[in-house]
């Protein structure tokens, strides 16, 4: 099932639950523009090369757009549509007043210098200039993109069109980013594994998680949960996992993974080597996927013996696993809360960007504990009240607050 399609099928899940009837359904489905663009640079070496570039723009009932920027060899409109809509409910379930919006490039970046990455971006942004703005739709970081790529696109936005900080999130401190945007996404999934655990009775002291990915997501989540006594017994990179039944090293590894070597040629006392498969098949408490979508499909579903998942990644479960994970017992907290955090101080960022302000990384990360943990609440009662699974539960409460804004502002 492609991910456009697999998205639209937990939105019409939620749909019918609610009786939201197929006009209202037709207009919650359908993406409001799509950007196709090709994005012609000079490589260093004097060639020139082609690169095809989107932006999606699913709804904007709620407020401007909002969504990351990727670059990556995979990337194509199906999975930029699917990604687009996961914003607009990611927004409403949190209840941030932004709709959802998605782009990336398809390219490899690591064949690419830095110079031919900055011309990459400058020439993508005129290519879709008049389609993005601080009050239209306002990229951030996602797979492959960083504050320095949010600080080219600030930049050029400029030039065309006039300061404008608030047109991007993620940026560099220096240029009007916040403080506690880098470690956002996963100190908000730590925040939300930390709420179902409390429900269950438990502190995170001791808890077992395995993560599944070590960029900005995981290794925040990994620093945050540690900080908390975890015990983060496995993590990985594209090329390996490293495994310590009494838990690793978080800090070191944190410093490691500054110096962007691969986890490959790291060294531990106590560490092996186990594959992608064996993560994703531990005896945890908590896994916790944080790389690519689609990595939990039919088959490795059964593998899982993990108590909960909280999605770090975008769409990570395909549906056909989603109902294998129900029919197990195995609970799944939904991208659309769990990984939420990212986008959450991302608003803040154009928040202070807006308002010429700047907010302490303190105040920043406890605005953030205060949205994730209210917005967890609204979820759990709407499970518990309705027998409902995370994800539906979650899908619920954000088709209820687009599709409300939908019908006052009025087709």
């Amino acid at each position: 099932m492609k991910a456009f399609e697999a998205t639209n099928l937990y939105i019409r899940k939620a749909s019918q639950l609610m009786n939201l009837g197929s006009r209202i359904e037709l207009l919650l489905l359908s993406p409001e523009a799509e950007h196709n663009v090709t994005v012609p640079i000079e490589l260093d070496n004097g060639e020139i090369a082609v690169f095809s570039g989107y932006r999606i723009q699913h709804n904007s009932a709620r407020g401007p757009m909002k969504g990351g920027l990727r670059y990556h060899p995979t990337v194509d409109p199906d999975d930029v549509r699917a990604l687009a809509s996961l914003m607009t409910w990611k927004t409403a379930v949190v209840n941030i007043p932004y709709g959802g919006a998605k782009g990336g490039i398809a390219c490899d970046p690591k064949q690419l210098s830095q110079p031919e990455m900055e011309r990459l971006t400058r020439k993508f942004v005129q290519r879709i200039s008049m389609e993005i703005g601080p009050q239209r739709d306002i990229p951030a970081p996602d797979v492959n993109t960083n504050a320095q790529v949010m600080a080219w696109i600030m930049d050029e936005y400029s030039r065309l069109h006039g300061y404008s900080p608030a047109v991007v999130t993620g940026k560099p401190l220096e240029l009007h980013g916040s403080e506690g945007r880098e470690a956002a996404t996963g100190r908000g999934v730590i925040v939300i594994t930390e709420a179902f655990i409390n429900d269950l009775g438990r502190s995170m002291e001791g808890v077992t998680i395995a993560i599944q990915g070590f960029g900005n997501v995981g290794s925040y989540a990994a620093q945050c949960a540690h900080e908390l006594g975890s015990k983060i017994v496995a993590v990985s990179d594209v090329g390996t996992s490293l495994y310590n039944p009494d838990g690793l090293d978080i800090p070191t590894l944190m410093t490691f993974a500054k110096t962007r070597r691969p986890l490959s040629e790291y060294e531990g006392e106590g560490v092996s080597r186990i594959t992608p498969q064996e993560l994703l098949a531990l005896d945890v408490d908590v896994l916790i996927p944080a790389a690519l979508g689609g990595v939990f499909t039919r088959e490795v579903a059964e593998t899982v013996r993990a108590k909960v998942i909280v999605e770090g990644a975008n769409a990570p479960t395909e549906p056909e696993a989603d109902e294998i994970f129900e029919r197990r017992g195995i609970v799944v907290i939904p991208d659309i809360l769990a990984n939420a955090g990212g986008v959450t101080v991302s608003y803040f960022e154009w928040v202070q960007n807006i308002q010429c302000l700047r907010w302490a990384e303190a105040e920043v990360n406890e605005r953030l504990r205060t949205i994730m943990t209210n917005s967890y609440a609204t979820v759990r009662n709407l499970v518990k009240q309705r027998n409902l699974s995370w994800r539906t539960a979650s899908f619920v409460v954000a088709l209820g607050r687009v599709a409300k804004a939908t019908v006052l502002r009025g087709v």
